[in-house]
């Protein structure tokens, strides 16, 4: 079975770097966002299209965050455990290799 499963903890971290980073994007485009007024577009439809897309940019980009924010925590969390297995292994395996001189 172990030959089918592998995880690469440094592609792991890069992941977790990754999504921390699109989060990050994500906040920067929000607050821009935010600053934009529809007042400041043009027509009175304009605006109030303005108006209706900040509201459901900010509500779905809180959502995405919230959701980014748990899967980064639960990719360290994870990370974190495999290194510690890896290390387990290596001691177990040092101790082995002493053992048997």
């Amino acid at each position: 079975m172990g030959d089918h499963f592998r995880t690469d903890i440094d592609q792991l971290e890069s992941f977790t770097k990754g999504l921390t980073s699109a989060r990050e994007s994500l906040e920067q485009v929000r607050k821009a966002l935010q600053q934009t007024r529809a007042d400041q577009v043009g027509t009175a439809e304009l605006d109030e299209a303005c108006d209706t897309f900040q509201e459901k940019w900010k509500y779905g980009s809180e959502q995405m965050k919230e959701r980014i924010d748990k899967l980064t925590e639960g990719l360290k969390q994870n990370t974190d455990n495999y290194r510690e297995v890896e290390k387990s292994l290596e001691e177990s395996f040092k101790r082995a290799a002493t053992a048997g001189k």
